[in-house]
């Protein structure tokens, strides 16, 4: 599962090798280990987290199909079907629900 992105998130897309602990949510709980790294203002911080939510919100199609579409077992089989033995029925039948999943969430 995908999760909304935080301000935990934020920091590590901004500083992804640096050491730092939090004590609670606020910015003042931000615990800077990193002495070569500047720590990020709660302004880039913020802002970071602001552009990765537009990212997830921007790929939220992507989520709802993932959730509806066949599983990997039933395109394992099919493929199975269709290349070994010939038979393409169960091909085409999740290439239709494919195609329906991505009419209904479309990008």
């Amino acid at each position: 599962m995908i999760y909304k992105p935080s301000k935990f998130d934020a920091i590590k897309s901004l500083h992804p090798n640096a050491e730092w602990f939090w004590t609670g949510t606020e910015y003042d709980g931000l615990n800077w280990i990193s002495q070569d790294i500047q720590k990020p203002s709660e302004e880039e911080i913020e802002t970071e987290l602001s552009r990765l939510m537009q990212v997830y919100n921007a790929n939220q199609y992507a989520r709802l199909r993932s959730a509806e579409y066949p599983s990997i077992e039933s395109l394992i089989v099919a493929l199975w079907e269709s290349v070994v033995e010939g038979r393409e029925t169960s091909v085409h039948a999740l290439e239709q629900i494919r195609q329906t999943i991505k009419e209904k969430y479309p990008k």
